[in-house]
């Protein structure tokens, strides 16, 4: 296989998705931009900022030797720890709408769970290779989901959980470990909903949207008339109702549904396929990698993280999963999101192949052996 073609699908298309994410948000950003700051290019030239940013730090950091970032694993994990305790702090930590989530450095916007994710990813790829005992991975991931529910972050939880997840797989670890794992970690999010009147309320609006349509269910509500309003081929762009401050952080993890409402169902349909096809491509580069190595942990770290964050945040924007907060990947309106998925994306494009001789046979049975209980 094409490494080198692997690599330029992988690069253009994440431009590609940039590009458009940058008319989106201008579209989309227009009212609440001259609304709240006199100046409709607001958001568009702030995002735009920071795509030429991002863009630059993907292509630094896919020079770099990924050894090196292998290494620098530790010190970024153990920052962005500190970090995470730092917004819960009230002196340091910004709150906006109830949550803790952001650190305001030097004018700039800082969210420490977005470091977490790339921090989390070059830590575990070499801290699974070495023998551990399952307790001790047990107690690591829930101490970070523990601080990301402080804030609280359900969305950015669920995502580390995720990388978690795979990258554990990923080193051969047995399956059933994890399975524990999930029946305890379900049982532990219960809980939080039970003693949080905020999350009882949301989980209760997203299983009946219509007990408090002015109130909690709003949200979802006018992404689902939306939606509803785009059809097969949208209203056009420009034409969006919606976007008139009717929902909530519409530049930002409500973007889909504004496309949708303009584009229609055709054309969001193929920002959907283009999502499958940078997934693919990623996991074809993945699975020519050296078997159980630090790299190949940290390319299935990196392909999970975006993977699931794709997911998640489509999931709740058409109501299959409560609202999490989790924006589009490279479309939705976020200085840090962005930047942190494009040193991810650089990251990726930078990671050596070493394409083995073994047979798909070999392979398959190797794969089954690795993960059995």
């Amino acid at each position: 296989m094409n490494v080198r073609a692997l690599n330029l699908t992988i690069f253009f298309l994440t431009i590609g998705f940039i590009a458009f994410g940058l008319l989106v948000i201008y579209d989309v950003s227009v009212v609440e931009s001259f609304a709240t700051f006199g100046d409709a290019y607001y958001f568009l030239r702030s995002q735009a900022l920071w795509a030429a940013i991002s863009v630059v730090g993907l292509i630094i950091v896919s020079k770099i030797p990924t050894k090196w970032w292998l290494s620098l694993g530790p010190i970024l994990f153990g920052l962005a720890v500190l970090l995470l305790i730092g917004v819960l702090i009230p002196s340091i930590g910004v709150r906006v709408g109830g949550a803790r989530r952001w650190l305001s450095i030097a004018g700039f916007s800082l969210q420490p769970a977005e470091l977490m994710k790339m921090g989390l990813v070059l830590y575990l790829s070499t801290w699974l290779l070495k023998p551990r005992r399952f307790l001790s991975f047990a107690l690591l991931i829930g101490l970070l989901f523990g601080l990301i529910m402080l804030q609280p972050d359900l969305g950015s939880g669920l995502i580390l959980l995720s990388i978690a997840a795979g990258m554990y797989i990923g080193a051969g670890k047995p399956i059933k470990h994890l399975i524990w794992m999930f029946g305890a970690g379900i049982v532990g999010i219960l809980l939080l909903i039970l003693v949080s009147p905020y999350r009882m309320q949301r989980l209760t609006t997203f299983l009946n949207p219509e007990s408090d349509p002015q109130g909690k269910s709003y949200h979802i509500r006018q992404i689902t008339i939306a939606l509803g309003n785009g059809g097969l081929f949208g209203q056009g762009i420009g034409k969006s109702k919606q976007k008139y401050r009717y929902i909530p952080e519409a530049s930002t993890d409500s973007i889909f549904a504004i496309m949708a409402e303009e584009l229609g169902f055709a054309v969001c349909g193929m920002i959907i396929i283009g999502y499958m096809t940078l997934v693919y491509r990623m996991s074809a580069k993945v699975e020519i990698l050296e078997q159980g190595s630090a790299p190949q942990l940290l390319a299935l770290g990196i392909l999970t993280w975006i993977a699931a964050q794709i997911l998640v945040n489509l999931s709740s924007v058409v109501a299959l999963i409560p609202l999490t907060g989790v924006p589009l990947p490279f479309i939705s309106y976020g200085g840090t999101a962005l930047l942190s998925l494009c040193i991810a994306i650089g990251l990726f494009i930078g990671i050596p192949t070493t394409i083995g001789t073994t047979t798909p046979h070999k392979r398959l049975i190797h794969k089954i052996r690795r993960h059995s209980i």
